[in-house]
């Protein structure tokens, strides 16, 4: 998955005489890269674009959870909480380098919780059907602490055991455009969308858009346009409607990352009711434990939300209240905040579904929002479903519930730190076999090799360090501190990968390391 490729596809398409692509896709994270893998599996030419990196925002930055959410079991939207648990079985036998089983103990510490909880999760397991990952079932006070021993003993009577799933969920977005790219779309970052131009009944018939890195301007003529920019949605809509009203609102939810000393466990913890009425989780992923998450609504989206105090603060109390040691701010490794695009309406943010919703503005342009990364495959294939009807493309059933995601292997944890590379791990074993330097850890906090960094620059369009430490690898969400200290390595290698000079390398650790600073708590 080359850059210079992708831009060429785009230039490709303005030499006269060419066909429009089918469909143009403003919006390069879960639910736009959703939408091209399908369009392009189902015979149809697309382009997207997006104007900084593959989940640069809220796609990057999830709970780390492929779930059916029993919070929306609790508020009664039953068909949500089945077409999740349906989706869930789907991605884990697409994608099983990235989408594994994970156990969660919900503690009893009332007498109520192990009836009230367990009958709840028995109804979870009945909706997820033979697309089920586990039975839950009740536990004694000695198997809930064997599950998790640094739970707090004092006041606790037993728990129930359920089974959800745990995914990366950047470096699926980044085998999703990769499995788009083999299929012949063209996806382009840095590349934002600056205009849509018009047929002669002042109908969107394709985009303009603009290469970020050398200022490019491309016309992209399309006979559909996919509007997919999650919290940014209604700020798209109004570049081809000035006064269209607002679809969402946005609420943000933070996550604190800890050394695993805090989690000494396989499983998760899950507290299901919390005093702002969402869920608390304390998951283990990637050899660290993570905490999450609140909700809090926001005036407006931003690119890099920050983490409020009192967030902050919420989720130590909170996780101190049920773990035998007290996590404090110095413990944190590192804090990111995910976005969350909500359909309005006039409920709290908590309460409001994550149901998706497809709207059409009488310019024309076709509207995804909503929902949540469990669900994407399903809201891209409702989305193309209305794209044929309103483009008046050709009829092509949708074949990605058996679509095998790039790098698909099965046993993946063979494959150790690099598992989450899934088939293409081989190829980063060899890079590193033809030179030593780069089979280096890049800090000896964090597992990452200096091949890795080859590799996100040579295949998966990598353009910055932070793209590299942020999304390629994760080394940014899990040890902020550790990932400054390896920002000028990787800024060496991606140097010498990109053809730029030492000058542009030192920038970037410079702009990477300011950047990295937000992620820590002070």
């Amino acid at each position: 998955m080359r850059r210079d490729t992708m831009l060429q596809k785009l230039r490709d398409r303005q030499t006269p005489g060419q066909e429009p692509f089918d469909i143009a896709i403003i919006g390069g994270g879960a639910t736009g890269m959703g939408v091209a893998v399908d369009a392009v599996a189902r015979g149809f030419s697309v382009a997207l674009v997006e104007a900084y990196d593959f989940g640069k925002g809220t796609s990057s930055r999830s709970t780390k959870l492929v779930h059916g959410g029993v919070r929306y079991l609790e508020q009664g939207n039953v068909p949500l909480v089945m077409s999740a648990l349906k989706e869930r079985g789907l991605l884990r036998r697409n994608a099983p380098h990235l989408v594994h089983d994970l156990a969660f103990v919900v503690p009893n510490y009332s007498w109520w919780e192990a009836p009230f909880y367990g009958i709840g999760l028995k109804l979870y397991d009945l909706l997820a059907g033979k697309y089920g990952f586990g039975a839950s079932r009740l536990l004694s006070r000695e198997e809930t602490l064997e599950r998790l021993p640094n739970l707090e003993p004092e006041g606790l009577t037993g728990g129930v055991i359920y089974y959800d799933g745990q995914f990366d969920d950047a470096r699926l977005l980044i085998h999703l455009a990769m499995t788009a790219a083999e299929r012949g779309a063209a996806i382009v970052n840095y590349c934002p969308a600056t205009g849509f131009t018009r047929d002669f009944e002042g109908f969107v018939s394709g985009l303009t858009a603009r290469d970020a890195e050398t200022g490019e301007e491309f016309t992209i003529p399309a006979r559909m346009v996919v509007n997919a920019t999650g919290v940014f949605t209604d700020t798209v809509r109004r570049m081809a409607e000035p006064d269209a009203e607002d679809l969402l609102v946005t609420s943000q939810g933070i996550h604190l990352v800890f050394d695993r000393s805090f989690l000494k466990a396989e499983s998760a913890l899950m507290v299901p009711r919390t005093s702002d009425g969402r869920v608390l989780f304390v998951i283990p992923w990637h050899g660290h434990a993570v905490a999450g998450t609140t909700d809090t609504p926001v005036q407006s989206p931003s690119l890099e939300p920050h983490a409020l105090e009192e967030e902050i603060e919420f989720i130590l109390e909170t996780a101190g209240r049920y773990l035998t040691r007290q996590p404090t701010r110095a413990d944190v490794l590192s804090v990111y905040v995910g976005l969350r695009p909500l359909i309005k309406s006039d409920g709290k943010t908590s309460a409001l579904s994550r149901d998706h919703l497809i709207h059409v503005d009488s310019s024309g342009l076709l509207t995804i929002t909503g929902g949540k990364w469990t669900t994407y495959r399903h809201m891209a294939e409702d989305c193309v479903d209305h794209a044929i009807t309103l483009g008046r493309l050709d009829e092509h059933p949708c074949p990605t519930k058996d679509l095998h995601i790039h790098g698909y292997v099965e046993n993946a944890e063979s494959l150790g730190d690099l598992q989450v590379y899934g088939a293409d791990a081989a190829a980063i074993q060899a890079l590193a076999a033809s030179d030593a330097t780069l089979a280096r850890q890049l800090h000896p906090g964090l597992p990452m090799i200096g091949a890795e960094i080859v590799w996100a620059a040579r295949e998966e369009m990598a353009r910055t360090v932070e793209d590299s430490l942020a999304r390629r690898t994760r080394a940014l969400f899990l040890n902020s501190r550790a990932a400054m200290e390896m920002a000028p390595r990787a800024a060496e290698l991606l140097a010498r990968e990109l053809g730029r000079n030492e000058a542009w390398a030192q920038e970037q650790a410079v702009v990477f390391c300011k950047l990295a600073e937000q992620y820590q708590v002070q």
